[in-house]
C-alpha cells in the first residue's frame, strides 16, 4: 500500500534535511574532541596517567573522549594549577556544547520530522486540478517552461522524477517532486494523480512512457495524457495504453532539420510558434454562441489555423470549417501581446 511507507516528497525552499544536520553536529563534535585532545596534548606534563607516567597522542584523545562525553574514568587527570584552569575554562564549556550538539541534533531531527508530516498533511488536502510532469529531463523541463509562460504557476505542477539533481532543478523553481519511478502506481498516486487535471509523460525511454501512460490511465480515466516518444513505431502502443496525444520527438526534430536545409526561416518561424510567449503563440478558445456561422466573420487578432469540433480537427482549409457551429474550438496565431 502507498500509505503504509510514503515516498520522499521535496517542496520548493526546503531546507537541509536531518543527514545533513547530523554531518555538520558531528563534524563539530569531533572539532570538540580534537581541541580538547590537542589541548591536553600540548600541556601533557600537567597530567598524570597511572599507567606509564606519560601522556601520549592516543592517551590525550582517549582522556578528550572521555571527559567531553562526562564518562570521566578519572584514570588520566590534570594534575597541576595550570592544566586544572584549562580545564576549568577551557575543557568544561566544551563539553557543555557537546552536550548541546547531541540534544540539539535529536531534538531537530524530531522537529524536522514533525514539520515534513504537518507539511506533508496540508500539501496533500489541497493537491487537486494539478498537472503531474513524470520526468524532469530536457522535456519535461521544456513542458514546464511552457506551462509556466501560458501562466500556470509552480504550485500547480507535480514532477515525479527519480534524479536527485533534476529534483533539485525542478525545486529550485518552485515546483513539488516527488522521488520515484514515473511508471509507478505508489509514485502516481502520492502525486495526486486521481485528482489531476493533466499528465505529461517526459521520460527518457520509450518502455517506461508506455507503463507510465498505461499505470496514469488506469488510476485516472479522464484526465488529458500527453505523451512523448522517442520512436515513431512507439506511436500507436501509446495510443492503446491511453495517451490523449503523443509527440515523436527524434521525428519532430528530424523535420525541423530537413526545413533548416533549405528553408532556414520556416524552422525559426516554427520554433517561435513553440516558444509561449516569444514572437507569435498558437492560441485556442471556444466558440461563443453569439460568435457561430460563417468563420470569415469571426474577429481575431491572427489567422485561424484549425477548428475544433466534437474532439476531430479541422484545418482551416477544410469546407466543415467555413462555418463555426455551438461548441467548436477555435485555434489561431496571435502575438504574444494580444
Amino acid at each position: 500500500m502507498a500509505g503504509d511507507d510514503p515516498l520522499q516528497v521535496e517542496f520548493p525552499g526546503r531546507t537541509a534535511g536531518p543527514l545533513r544536520h547530523i554531518a555538520i553536529r558531528f563534524a563539530a563534535a569531533v572539532g570538540l574532541v580534537t581541541f580538547v585532545a590537542l589541548l591536553t596534548y600540548i600541556g601533557r606534563d600537567g597530567y598524570l596517567d597511572p599507567e606509564d607516567d606519560y601522556v601520549s597522542l592516543l592517551d590525550a584523545y582517549y582522556y578528550s573522549t572521555v571527559s567531553i562525553t562526562t564518562t570521566g574514568y578519572g584514570d588520566i587527570r590534570p594534575v597541576t594549577d595550570a592544566t586544572r584552569l584549562a580545564t576549568t575554562l577551557l575543557v568544561t564549556p566544551a563539553r557543555i556544547l557537546f552536550l548541546i550538539l547531541l540534544v540539539g541534533t535529536t531534538v531537530e531531527i524530531l522537529a524536522q520530522r514533525s514539520r515534513d508530516a504537518y507539511r506533508r498533511a496540508r500539501w496533500k488536502r489541497t493537491l487537486n486540478d494539478h498537472i503531474i510532469i513524470c520526468g524532469y529531463g530536457v522535456k519535461g523541463r521544456g513542458a514546464v517552461k511552457t506551462l509556466r509562460a501560458s501562466g500556470i504557476k509552480p504550485s500547480e505542477i507535480v514532477v515525479i522524477e527519480s534524479d536527485p539533481a533534476a529534483r533539485t532543478r525542478a525545486t529550485a523553481q518552485g515546483i513539488t517532486a516527488i522521488a520515484g519511478n514515473a511508471a509507478s502506481t505508489e509514485a502516481l498516486i502520492e502525486a495526486g494523480v486521481r485528482e489531476a487535471r493533466s499528465i505529461v509523460v517526459a521520460v527518457d525511454r520509450d518502455d517506461t512512457a508506455v507503463l507510465a501512460t498505461l499505470t496514469a490511465r488506469e488510476l485516472n480515466p479522464t484526465a488529458p495524457i500527453v505523451a512523448a516518444v522517442r520512436e515513431e513505431e512507439n506511436v500507436h502502443l501509446l495510443r492503446q495504453s491511453g495517451a490523449t496525444s503523443v509527440i515523436t520527438s527524434s521525428e519532430a526534430a528530424g523535420r525541423l532539420l530537413g526545413f533548416a536545409v533549405d528553408q532556414p526561416l520556416v524552422t525559426a518561424v516554427l520554433e517561435d510558434l513553440i516558444s509561449v510567449g516569444e514572437g507569435l503563440d498558437i492560441a485556442e478558445r471556444a466558440v461563443d454562441d453569439d460568435e457561430c456561422g460563417p468563420l470569415e466573420q469571426l474577429a481575431l487578432p491572427g489567422p485561424v489555423v484549425g477548428i475544433v469540433r466534437a474532439g476531430m480537427l479541422l484545418r482551416f482549409n477544410d469546407p466543415r470549417a467555413a462555418t463555426l457551429k455551438p461548441g467548436d474550438r477555435v485555434i489561431y496565431l496571435r502575438s504574444h501581446r494580444g
